[in-house]
């Protein structure tokens, strides 16, 4: 059995790739629905931007976390 925990035990390096690569992915679907004629629901394309969003703001948490600016 795997422990629920796990997902947090990596390192935050790879966190922040596997984010970014999400973030990314979520980047050309949103460009590809907006290019598409009729695209996808409303809905359904402001929710992945609330997603695109959150993560953007994680991956500022993390880079953060990784190199702070200010003296520890």
């Amino acid at each position: 059995m795997i422990d629920a925990g796990t997902h947090d035990q990596r390192s935050p390096q790879r966190r922040l790739i596997e984010l970014q690569i999400e973030h990314a992915d979520l980047d050309a679907l949103i460009d590809q629905a907006a290019e598409a004629l009729g695209g996808m629901d409303e809905l359904r394309l402001q929710r992945l931007k609330k997603r695109r969003l959150a993560l953007r703001d994680e991956i500022a948490r993390l880079h953060w976390l990784l190199d702070p600016k200010e003296p520890a």
